[in-house]
């Protein structure tokens, strides 16, 4: 039987989008947050679930669209957990995520001063994604994505956001379901030469998953499935040359830098580089990435200081190690650093990373964020310890979706 909150129906008029993607409308006495809605929707809701004065409620039918809904082309929108955009121009979507960005920190970090935030649209709006994480379910052999707010498996045939490689190995492995051998898990990554592939099981944390490259710009950087690489190839000269700006000096360090994405060109800008990451298989990657960019020169042998494990590659040094931890070690031991670049997980920077940062005192900070929320967190944090926030640019590496790449700007002011 139908709770009354599943049986209850209301007409509303969506306002705006919301960061998370849902779209806010208000009715009877209710704030309610609406997915897969487009601004200027009037739409017939179903209230899903209540919590206070805040109701989280789902379309049953839209009675007169936004101007910038159009009609999602993939068959498994709205079952399918990845895409939430689709019900968007494109314009509109890139108009969205620079208000979301814009919401976050206005009403998180507290910036009242309006910014101009330039949006990188994606070069590719389809067929962009060179990493996917697909589900099998044994039980029904249905081989996908999760099913929007669960941990039910949709079936998916084709996806219209791979790249054509990945969307072969789907293929590949959707022939496979017959034998019975497919794992949970699958992780796959396209690169210039072939689709890298890992699997996951509940027993199994890694499967010696193949190493596949990729150029960008003047760089090649080699992973595998097992690691971490951005998802959007196309724009990530650009997202770099963002990043950097005209940075140069004598010291630099890069946070959580994975297999070397940033590292590599800040090499080329300065005497000295120091990496730290957390994750081993990305410390690898970026040590073997280091040492082709730089073959002429030799790095010294692998040491351990102070339980964390170090390598030197010509001018970069490479630490693995968490990086508050790290910080904490030697931040009052590095000296002068002219440039530091964060490139955190979607859950953002945790407070002794903030705190190491800003014992550290770099005169310039390059913020590089996946999540606008914690982004703006984070900024509070680092104005509140003396820096100003000098500019933000956007780049679509998720089209489809509401998720934004940010990159943020910083630069010491006074010392507090």
């Amino acid at each position: 039987m139908e709770s009354v909150e599943e049986q209850m129906t209301i007409e509303v008029k969506i306002e705006r989008l919301l960061p998370g993607g849902v779209g806010l409308a208000h009715a009877d006495g209710l704030t309610l947050f609406v997915s897969l809605a487009a601004p200027g929707d009037v739409a017939r809701v179903k209230i899903d679930r209540i919590s206070g004065k805040v109701g989280f409620a789902s379309i049953v039918e839209v009675i007169e669209p936004s101007p910038v809904r159009v009609e999602p082309p993939c068959p498994y929108f709205g079952l399918c957990g990845g895409c939430d955009f689709q019900q968007l121009s494109y314009e509109a979507q890139l108009n969205a995520k620079v208000e979301i960005i814009r919401d976050c920190l206005h009403r998180i970090a507290k910036i009242e001063t309006p910014l101009d935030i330039p949006m990188h649209a994606s070069p590719k709006q389809w067929q962009y994604r060179a990493r996917a994480t697909w589900q099998f379910d044994r039980s029904t052999d249905r081989l996908g994505y999760f099913v929007r707010g669960s941990n039910d498996v949709c079936d998916v045939e084709y996806c219209a956001v791979l790249v054509p490689e990945l969307q072969q190995t789907l293929e590949q492995l959707r022939n496979e379901i017959p034998s019975g051998q497919l794992p949970k898990h699958i992780d796959a990554v396209a690169g210039d030469e072939g689709v890298s592939v890992a699997v996951r099981n509940a027993d199994v944390s890694g499967s010696g998953a193949p190493v596949v490259s990729r150029r960008i710009g003047n760089e090649t950087y080699q992973f595998s499935a097992e690691g971490f690489f951005q998802i959007n190839h196309n724009l990530l000269d650009h997202l770099i040359e963002a990043a950097l700006g005209d940075a140069r000096g004598k010291t630099a360090v890069d946070l959580y830098c994975g297999v070397g994405l940033f590292t590599l060109p800040l090499t080329r800008r300065f005497a000295r580089v120091i990496g730290a990451e957390a994750n081993p298989l990305a410390t690898d990657s970026a040590r073997r990435n280091l040492e082709s960019a730089r073959s002429g020169s030799r790095g010294s042998s692998p040491t351990v200081r102070e339980g964390v494990e170090t390598e030197a590659s010509g001018n970069a040094e490479i630490v693995t190690a968490r990086v508050g931890d790290w910080l904490r070690q030697h931040s009052s031991s590095l000296g002068p650093v002219d440039f530091l670049l964060l490139d955190p997980p979607r859950t953002g920077a945790e407070n002794k990373d903030i705190a190491g940062i800003l014992a550290l005192r770099p005169t310039q900070i390059s913020y590089v964020s996946c999540d606008p929320a914690t982004l703006a967190r984070d900024l509070k944090k680092l104005i509140a310890g003396g820096y100003s926030l000098d500019s933000v640019v956007a780049f679509d590496m998720f089209p489809q979706t509401h998720h934004v790449e940010t990159v943020a700007r910083l630069s010491a002011t006074s010392v507090v």
